[in-house]
């Protein structure tokens, strides 16, 4: 079999091999992946460990993944308290609680205290979010008709994974279509 037989397997495209890195390479991997997307120190990290498995490593001394990443926050090009802000406040819109907002921060390596003031925010608007959440998956108020049992075990099973407090869940729920009149002391 000849190099043409190989092309023809892989659907006429050649394979392209990437040279392997070096520190200017790696920093301008680095640079190009912060001007696409928001992204927090560990997530670059990562990418780049990813790169430096893939590609292999060319330099002259070992790679230095931290200085480039250090580079890039001194630079201002990465903020991971920011970035747990703009990742918290579209997890609450979208309706999804605390838990999981902590759950999603801590898979994108925000510390606690870069996260801290996120889940602050968070936490002020959850009665908000269980509701949009609710309007999403038309749940409790937002439901056409009132709820059987099972349907409600998996309503508010799906509110606990949405990352909602248990009591607030119980009470979304648990109201009628067409009505919620929030968090009073009834029941």
């Amino acid at each position: 079999m000849g190099s043409g037989d190989d092309e023809e397997r892989r659907g006429g495209r050649r394979e392209r091999r990437s040279r392997p890195l070096d520190q200017p390479a790696l920093q301008e991997l680095a640079f190009g992946y912060v001007a696409r997307f928001a992204t927090s120190r560990a997530r670059l990290s990562s990418y780049l460990n990813r790169k430096l498995r893939e590609r292999g490593w060319n330099g002259v001394a070992d790679p230095d993944v931290a200085a480039v990443v250090d580079k890039v926050v001194d630079l201002g090009f990465i903020d991971d308290a920011a970035f747990a802000g703009m990742k918290a406040a579209s997890l609450t819109r979208r309706g999804y609680g605390k838990g999981r907002v902590r759950m999603a921060l801590a898979a994108s390596g925000i510390a606690a205290e870069d996260g801290s003031e996120a889940l602050a925010l968070v936490e002020e608007q959850q009665l908000a979010a269980a509701l949009r959440f609710a309007q999403r998956r038309r749940i409790g108020p937002y439901a056409e008709l009132q709820a059987d049992p099972p349907a409600r075990q998996k309503a508010l099973a799906a509110m606990l994974r949405a990352g909602h407090p248990m009591d607030i869940a119980r009470r979304i729920v648990a109201a009628p279509p067409g009505g919620f009149d929030g968090l009073g002391d009834e029941g």
